[in-house]
């Protein structure tokens, strides 16, 4: 009886010991990292808005919040999926949702595929993005859209991250 005792003491002495695992250690959940940060964006020399992206929930959530020069917002929610082994990406805002997933490439890029959905009409097309970080400190975004007719990707946005001063 005193040895189940102190058997039980010893094991509840161990466990609480042990730390709990800390959420969305590892290292996928910072392949995206390098995109943190307050950033102006440029589309060539035109100032296209600021973007602040914030690790959230310890970790687990890169948020990004985006205002353009014009006063439009968005938000997306960038998550990695261990279940999937992807990073995925929700993008709301009052003109379009966008929903992709994927990963980094061989070069360090962020690159996700899937949909962009009009909020207006209800049109869907199939979406790609990249983020680049590059030698220099800032970030390549490239968004395509694919038009069916032409069989082509083309270019929706191209913007540069400036660290913001």
């Amino acid at each position: 009886m005193i040895i189940q005792a102190v058997a039980s003491l010893l094991a509840a002495v161990a466990q609480a010991a042990t730390p709990a695992p800390v959420p969305c250690s590892d290292e996928a959940y910072s392949d995206f990292d390098f995109w943190v940060g307050v950033w102006d964006v440029y589309s060539g020399d035109q100032l296209a808005g600021r973007n602040v992206i914030t690790k959230e929930e310890s970790g687990c959530l890169v948020l990004e919040t985006w205002t353009s020069a014009r006063g439009s917002t968005g938000q997306s929610y960038n998550y990695y999926d261990p279940a999937k082994d992807k990073w995925r990406q929700v993008w709301v805002s009052a003109g379009i949702f966008i929903d992709y997933e994927g990963g980094l490439d061989d070069q360090g890029r962020m690159v996700l595929e899937g949909t962009i959905t009009s909020n207006t009409d209800g049109k869907v097309a199939p979406f790609r993005g990249q983020w680049a970080p590059l030698d220099d400190g800032t970030v390549q975004q490239t968004f395509w859209t694919y038009d069916a007719e032409a069989d082509s990707w083309n270019i929706w946005f191209d913007g540069n991250y400036r660290r913001a001063e």
